[in-house]
């Protein structure tokens, strides 16, 4: 088996160091403009049926469009993040348990001489 390069400690670093990166923006940058699809969809609302009335408000209102296009990229390398971790630990576990069963195997001399006796 291989050495990791890093451990769990400096994995957390670098997610910590993440988290930081997402969160300084919706600190500091205030009144970012950026229309997607949630503000098309209001527009094209209000023009269907003005007296239209939202079924609840948001719980958390970000300071502006980038700041949402922000938080749908972060939600988005998450899910990729988890998938990947997924997929990487079943073909991890695939390979260890061929390793162990071609360990596990006799050899033909073994074989042989299992016969023998």
């Amino acid at each position: 088996m291989q050495p990791k390069p890093f451990g769990w400690g400096v994995s957390l670093l670098l997610l910590g160091i993440v988290i930081v990166m997402a969160i300084v923006p919706l600190l500091l940058i205030r009144d970012s403009e950026f229309g997607g699809a949630d503000a098309a969809a209001e527009e094209a609302i209000a023009e269907v049926a003005p007296d239209y009335e939202p079924w609840f408000t948001p719980l958390f209102e970000p300071p502006g469009g980038e700041t949402e296009s922000l938080l749908f990229a972060v939600q988005a390398a998450i899910g990729a993040g988890l998938i990947g971790y997924f997929f990487g630990l079943k073909h991890g576990q695939r390979q260890a348990r061929a390793s162990t069963s071609a360990q596990r195997a006799p050899t033909g001399q073994a074989v042989a001489e299992r016969v023998t006796e």
